[in-house]
């Protein structure tokens, strides 16, 4: 495996969470929001990781074991918010009931704690590859 397959699969680890942080950041700042333009509450959404097989010569031989990542799509979670009782607002049914947005704060925060960790370690997997790099180049002289 070169080292630029090293970078490869690192890189898309990368680009994999920086898209889970940015659905889960969206979950975040819609977690109030009772009016969307498709109509309802906000509907939280959940990225879905796939795993693609690498390409190039070595491809063949590794391709049971190493695999990069991508994020194919975002999907809707379809379970209903809850219901919270307050007359006053402008998005109460008859008998004074909200339907709020499905997003659990708690849940949103441990994901986004779990998708920085996960960055944190394709970032220092990328480091590491470009030290064994630069030590590889250092040997001829």
């Amino acid at each position: 495996m070169s080292l630029t397959q090293i970078s490869d699969v690192a890189v898309s680890g990368l680009l994999a969470q920086r898209a889970r942080m940015l659905v889960t950041a969206s979950n975040l700042a819609n977690a109030q929001t009772t009016r969307t333009a498709e109509g309802g509450p906000y509907q939280r959404r959940d990225p879905v990781f796939a795993a693609r097989a690498l390409e190039g010569p070595f491809a063949d031989r590794l391709a049971r074991r190493l695999r990069s990542v991508e994020v194919p799509r975002v999907e809707i979670d379809p379970t209903p918010g809850p219901l919270r009782f307050d007359p006053g607002h402008p998005d109460a049914d008859a008998e004074g009931y909200v339907r709020m947005p499905n997003v659990d704060l708690v849940a949103e925060l441990a994901n986004l704690l779990t998708a920085s960790r996960s960055f944190e370690a394709d970032l220092l997997a990328l480091k590491k590859t470009r030290e064994m790099g630069e030590a590889a180049l250092r040997i001829g002289r």
